[in-house]
């Protein structure tokens, strides 16, 4: 297709344009394949070079092929320092994300000094240290400058054509300007953009090249800190694709995720309720028993902060099944924990406390009824937090704990007297 996509990019981009739905959403499907198959430096230049008369649309394109393509960075960075400045809210918003994709690459700076012409350096330069400092933020929503006009602009010049590229920054969108003659199509415009803002997080989340996923990773925090209520209202996809870089195998990745999410809890808070369920594995499966000592501390960091900042409530089932099925350190942490939850949960919810947390002990007891319950290495032992978690229930159910263990097996009952004589 190489050899084919001056001409399909031109027709594409114009039927981007198109009032029908159905017909842009097929569009975005054909370039969204167009860009995934094709070599990305000869996408990058059709894109540009075709969509002079829709230059948002190019410039979206663009942004999600940009961080890796390789090579192709040093030739279009004068392009997306121009799209950076453009008079345009939107382009120059993409522009920016252009900019904000490529930062993660360690030649970068260096990079900027040799390609951008002079007189684009000093702003440029600004703009990578405001989106470093303060992240990428949300996308404008620009007012066409006229209303009623349509760009009929059809005359397509090479991407070093300064011309050409000075002419793009007067062209409207004709998406903003159909917006602008039909107010009542504003809200499913909306709606597209929020599609589309979903699929290019996705995208950055799946990414086959790690510094791109580290790339969407920071892109999420910043967007979790600029517009909660945009990743609130995606929170389930967005974080169907997040968990899985909470224990990936590339510990770059890895442990950026979990710092991430570190900052991240205090800002969704309850929100993640709706996703507590899928984040509490990734979270706790292999990280909490992880040889690297950044990705347990960054681990250990988000468990406490979701115990600071949700509703406790939400974690102790999660928490209690997890201390039963897992080994070593991680079930001795969990074990810990849940004797921290018992009690400001048990004078809430009483039975629900039990009907959870007593299961957990029982298996912790029989566990430790058959020997090898201490933990190497980890600076204490599973049955001194079992011990933690027998005297938090005691202290609230009192002689109904000794009780309920007296109609378990005898062995259990055995053990947590014995327990609770010896661990005080």
């Amino acid at each position: 297709m190489d050899q084919e996509l001056d001409n399909a990019v031109k027709v594409l981009l114009h039927k981007a344009g198109e009032s029908n739905t159905f017909i842009r959403e097929e569009v975005d499907k054909a370039l969204k394949a167009m860009v995934n198959n094709v070599t990305p430096a000869r996408a990058l230049c059709s894109l540009i070079n075709g969509g002079q008369s829709h230059l948002h649309s190019a410039v979206r394109r663009c942004t999600r092929i940009v961080a890796g393509a390789k090579g192709v960075a040093e030739r279009l960075l004068p392009a997306i320092a121009r799209f950076a400045q453009d008079s345009s809210q939107q382009t120059r918003y993409y522009g920016r994300k252009m900019l904000f994709s490529m930062m993660a690459h360690p030649e970068f700076d260096k990079t900027l000094e040799k390609f951008l012409p002079a007189k684009d350096l000093p702003y440029i330069k600004e703009t990578v240290v405001s989106l470093r400092e303060k992240g990428l933020g949300e996308m404008p929503l620009d007012a066409p400058s006229a209303k009623g006009k349509r760009s009929q602009t059809g005359n397509v010049g090479h991407l070093r054509s300064s011309s050409t590229c000075r002419d793009a920054a007067n062209i409207q969108d004709r998406d903003a300007t159909e917006a602008q003659e039909a107010p009542r199509r504003a809200a499913p415009r909306s709606a597209l953009e929020n599609e589309e803002y979903v699929r290019d997080i996705l995208g950055l989340l799946n990414a086959k090249d790690f510094r791109e996923r580290i790339n969407g990773i920071r892109q999420l925090l910043s967007d979790t800190e600029s517009n909660p209520a945009l990743v609130v209202n995606n929170i389930i996809k967005i974080f169907d694709a997040f968990k899985a870089r909470l224990h990936e195998s590339n510990s770059k990745v890895n442990q950026v995720a979990l710092e991430a999410l570190h900052k991240m809890i205090p800002l969704l808070k309850d929100n993640l309720s709706a996703v507590i369920n899928m984040l509490i594995p990734a979270i706790v499966d292999n990280n909490l028993n992880s040889k690297n000592p950044g990705i347990y501390a960054a681990a250990t960091n988000v468990i406490q902060a979701l115990c600071q900042y949700l509703d406790n409530f939400l974690l102790l089932q999660p928490f209690c099944t997890k201390a039963q099925f897992l080994s070593g350190k991680a079930k001795q942490d969990l074990t810990e924990k849940l004797a921290e939850l018992v009690p400001e949960l048990y004078p809430r919810k009483p039975s629900a406390v039990e009907q959870r947390v007593l299961p957990v002990l029982w298996h912790l007891l029989g566990s430790a009824a058959s020997g090898g319950s201490s933990v190497p290495g980890s600076g204490g032992s599973l049955r001194t937090a079992t011990a933690s978690l027998a005297h938090a229930l005691l202290a609230h159910m009192g002689t109904s704990l000794l009780a309920q263990a007296a109609a378990q097996p005898p062995h259990i009952g055995k053990a947590l007297e014995e327990l609770l004589e010896t661990e005080m």
